[in-house]
């Protein structure tokens, strides 16, 4: 009989790939809260139709890449692709969104498109993503930057640049609807996609976002929404970006940025990193000011931000294993309980503490040790109060020590 296997592009994590996760989790957790945003949990499932409504019916999330399923009572449900629709859902349903002022949260954990697997890119992938429902004003779109800054910053990531696009609201983006389809219009259609034939259709801005090199090249000379944004679209963005430039954020206009969903308008944002070649994004968003009311909700706007775990894995300089205070290293069957014993008042102080459940030679403990990166080895020799020896795993050095003062060594090693 085989051994089972994992589905193509749904991967298992093993240290030290699941240690940088949980790093990165936890300094997103740090900062985000220093910003006032509070941790939300959203199921991974939800009806299929708030995607559909939330993402956009003529998306390539929606139109290719959702796992869609019906449940026993035949209601269509989907694994959740992004997480910006289930909070919008979640603080709707339970009328948050009724209360005065901000609210702000953060969601962490697995997403899943069908696509091709790839280089930073599963099927079953982890995202980290903030929302601030709330404002509209142009203070929101920068501070939201700032964390989403601050963040990249704390974990270890430098030189990035941020693309910047304004999309325009749905008073001024008709005008440049319009120029885009003529502009189309004229172009051969030969030369796209099927998909982009079918965008010019349905919704010709999703035309900018395909990366078939020659759509791309029939794109570049596509009118610019620059060009057709009304006043108050081009006096907020104008806003967002002197105060961005202002912090010392190295920024970048990207006129052919729109994001790979319908519900973006106004700011919109990407922060690429040219450590990655062509998947170069590492993190994405922008406003959403129509989708809570799109969703059955008030008309109440939003602004928010993905980051890819598995891009800025590749990015962040591999941590070191954590570290064990020590290992136990026992003489033989009459000193396993006493090691336990010995292993559990330490962890409930505090410390990292391993040692084997069943008998083995000093080398191979002493080898298990190094392996698991302890900083002290304590070898049991006796099943008594004494035979206790405490080694240095840096220098080599082994002393006799008292059951009662390893502690205190071993927070003496600690600090050395």
């Amino acid at each position: 009989m085989n051994a089972m296997q994992s589905g193509k592009g749904f991967v298992d994590l093993f240290p030290p790939q699941s240690d940088m996760f949980t790093s990165i989790e936890s300094q997103a957790r740090s900062v985000f809260a220093r910003y006032g945003c509070k941790e939300l949990r959203t199921p991974l499932v939800e009806f299929t139709e708030l995607f559909v409504r939330g993402i956009g019916a003529e998306t390539d999330v929606v139109q290719k890449e959702m796992y869609t399923f019906p449940d026993r009572k035949g209601r269509s449900m989907t694994l959740r692709p992004e997480a910006t629709a289930g909070v919008l859902r979640a603080c709707i349903q339970h009328g948050l969104l009724s209360q005065e002022g901000l609210c702000k949260f953060f969601t962490i954990g697995p997403m899943f498109r069908y696509e091709r697997p790839q280089k930073g890119r599963q099927r079953q992938f982890h995202q980290i993503n903030a929302e601030v429902l709330g404002s509209r004003s142009h203070l929101a779109d920068a501070d939201v930057l700032f964390m989403l800054h601050a963040f990249l910053t704390e974990i270890g990531l430098s030189g990035l640049i941020y693309e910047l696009n304004n999309l325009g609201c749905p008073q001024c983006r008709p005008m440049f609807r319009h120029a885009l389809e003529a502009y189309y219009g004229r172009v051969r259609h030969d030369d796209l996609c099927s998909d982009c034939l079918r965008r010019i259709r349905t919704n010709p801005l999703r035309v900018l976002d395909c990366k078939a090199p020659t759509c791309r090249e029939i794109t570049k000379d596509a009118p610019s929404i620059a060009d057709h944004v009304c006043d108050p679209c081009r006096s907020h963005f104008n806003q967002v970006t002197a105060l961005l430039e202002e912090s010392g954020l190295q920024t970048r206009r990207n006129p052919f940025l729109v994001r790979g969903l319908d519900y973006y308008q106004g700011t919109t944002f990407e922060v690429v990193s040219s450590d990655l070649g062509a998947q170069a994004s590492v993190a994405g968003g922008g406003r959403y000011d129509g989708l809570v009311r799109e969703l059955g909700g008030p008309d109440v706007p939003g602004i928010g931000f993905a980051c890819g775990m598995e891009r800025l894995a590749m990015l962040v300089s591999e941590p070191m294993p954590p570290s064990l205070d020590a290992f136990i290293a026992t003489s033989g069957d009459h000193v396993l309980a006493r090691a336990a014993l010995m292993a559990r008042k330490l962890r409930a102080e505090g410390f990292g503490v391993e040692f084997f459940y069943e008998s083995k030679s000093m080398k191979s403990q002493f080898r298990a040790a190094n392996k698991l990166n302890a900083r002290a080895c304590i070898i049991l020799e006796d099943a008594g109060e004494g035979g206790v020896f405490l080694k240095d795993m840096l220098t080599g050095e082994q002393t006799p020590c008292s059951a009662d003062q390893l502690a205190w060594n071993l927070r003496k090693l600690r600090a050395s």
